[in-house]
């Protein structure tokens, strides 16, 4: 649900102040508030960002996972901006560090994530299947999972020329994810937020 019938620019965007601590993602030059989630949709994040940093440390690649930290700026084909926020970001450490002293925003201009994932909440779920699936498939991001407690589900899209091939996974079965070959992840363990 957008806040405001006036449109922002990017940079106003940036600049936005209300006064609160609620945090929005710009889509199409509308406001739009970012929901708390429930302690689930929670616990999920906090569980990906740990097994996401264990295999980094094991791979030794010099990235970093991070829980709603960064945002990604989008091209939506309109004449308005979009920054969205995804629930996780992987990306390169240096690219993390480059921005300590602006905001934490990767732009149209620089390297994409090398991952993102959605938590699907019955107020994103349109969202995450559709819009923003599009948006980091033409952003070029590698890798793009939606975790859907909702549906008991997690579909890993991988990109094949700014196009996801998905992949959908329930129950028992182990996550395969290009990125992280070696999570050796259940769905129902990722769905409980907990190994």
């Amino acid at each position: 649900m957008a806040i405001s019938t006036q449109k922002l620019t990017f940079e106003e965007y940036l600049a936005y102040n209300d006064g609160t601590d609620t945090r929005y993602e710009l889509v199409d030059g509308e406001l739009v508030p970012m929901s708390l989630g429930t302690g689930k949709h929670g616990a999920i994040i906090r569980f990906l960002v740990q097994q996401f940093e264990d295999a980094v440390a094991r791979s030794g690649q010099a990235w970093v996972p991070l829980p709603a930290l960064v945002g990604v700026r989008s091209p939506r084909g309109r004449s308005w901006d979009t920054s969205r926020i995804p629930d996780v970001t992987v990306l390169a450490l240096d690219q993390w560090e480059a921005m300590s002293e602006r905001e934490a925003i990767i732009n149209l201009n620089e390297p994409p994530p090398i991952l993102v994932v959605e938590v699907v909440s019955t107020s994103t779920k349109t969202d995450d299947y559709r819009s923003k699936r599009a948006e980091y498939g033409l952003l070029d991001i590698p890798e793009y999972w939606i975790v859907d407690p909702l549906e008991a589900k997690i579909t890993i899209c991988v990109l094949e020329h700014q196009f996801y091939d998905s992949t959908e996974f329930r129950g028992d079965d182990l996550i395969q994810s290009p990125t992280f070959p070696n999570l050796n992840l259940t769905v129902a363990q990722i769905l409980a937020g907990k190994g």
